[in-house]
């Protein structure tokens, strides 16, 4: 039987002054342990604003999908991106 493929996330992160981050992982619990934790794997951006959470996760089939939707997301104003958080609180 051959290992599962990994499952890709496109997540948000709310940093500590307010802003949000959004990157995509195989691993959001390693991720957000990197970018409140190393300097070196963190991302540059949050550095300067941890701690940071996890506000948002979505699941992807693959890299690519993931990745595309991390562009749309990213285009997003911040007024959509919340109303994005807050309609997944309510699922």
């Amino acid at each position: 039987m051959s290992a599962p493929s990994s499952c890709w996330y496109v997540y948000i992160l709310r940093c500590a002054d307010g802003s949000l981050y959004t990157g995509v992982t195989t691993d959001t619990d390693r991720r957000i342990k990197e970018h409140n934790l190393s300097d070196r794997l963190g991302a540059r951006y949050t550095r300067a604003r941890r701690p940071v959470s996890l506000a948002y996760r979505e699941p992807c089939e693959n890299r690519s999908v993931a990745c595309k939707r991390e562009a749309q997301i990213k285009a997003l104003s911040r007024s959509a991106k919340l109303k994005l958080l807050q309609s997944a609180v309510g699922q």
